[in-house]
């Protein structure tokens, strides 16, 4: 038996039960709207939780941390992104296998942190975004090694040892704090919300969708009209254009 004898509350598991504990049983299989709603409310509220305790972090001069749990918190609010295509994976198990492995990928969660320095220097539409998906993208790993470094020491280059308190500083943090409190904000998800985007999205973005930018965009568009008629957005046709089209500063 494993376990400390007279620690109070300390589990005792058998050998081979401890054995099975090491892996966490993680689910891969189908999932109704409701329920990849309520994993995506789940991810925003934990998101707000982890940006709020890197901002404390960040506060009292916790650097290293404060950007760990900043880089957590934006791989949380990359999960969205994740669910919606996993739900037009239903019904198609080689694109729902693919859908879980980015779900618990933590650079495909991240591909987005680079948004709020784009907009900053001017992006407004789709098209601008695009090379933040780009599959030779370099950026979310620059992210993944970030987050090593904010918690752990190792060797590094020509035998340096990298010390966290001495590679991340105020400002690395500060940004990256931002970046997560930006990323964090988004209104609660709905079923019905889902059920619209794969009524929409699924024929361009589903399994064996045919490559074909244009109808997707003419559906994302249709999915906001959609949305508006549901009482589910407040986005505005202007804005929608503006995005899809770049057509209104």
């Amino acid at each position: 038996m494993l376990g400390y004898p007279g620690c109070v509350g300390w589990p005792r598991l058998r050998e081979e039960d401890a054995i099975a504990k090491r892996v966490l049983d993680k689910y891969k299989g189908r999932l109704t709207p409701e329920e990849i709603a309520e994993g995506m409310n789940a991810a925003v509220r934990n998101a707000v939780r982890l940006a709020e305790d890197a901002e404390l972090l960040l506060e009292s001069g916790r650097f290293p941390s404060a950007a760990a749990l900043a880089i957590l918190a934006i791989e949380e609010s990359g999960k969205l992104s994740i669910l919606r295509r996993l739900s037009v994976a239903q019904g198609d198990d080689k694109a729902l296998d693919t859908a879980w492995r980015g779900y618990r990928s933590h650079t495909q969660k991240n591909v987005s942190w680079l948004l709020p320095q784009l907009f900053a220097k001017g992006a407004r539409s789709l098209d601008d975004l695009i090379l933040l998906f780009r599959k030779d993208a370099d950026h979310p790993f620059i992210l993944d090694n970030l987050k090593q470094i904010s918690l752990y020491t190792d060797c590094l280059g020509d035998s340096h040892w990298s010390v966290p308190a001495e590679v991340i500083d105020e400002e690395i943090a500060r940004v990256l704090v931002q970046i997560a409190r930006v990323m964090s904000k988004h209104p609660d998800a709905t079923a019905k919300e889902i059920e619209l985007w794969v009524k929409h999205m699924k024929p361009y973005i589903g399994p064996g969708a045919a490559a074909d930018y244009g109808g997707a965009k003419r559906a994302l568009r249709a999915w906001y009209a959609d949305m508006k008629q549901h009482g589910l957005t407040t986005h505005g046709d202007e804005k929608v254009e503006a995005f899809l089209y770049g057509s209104i500063d």
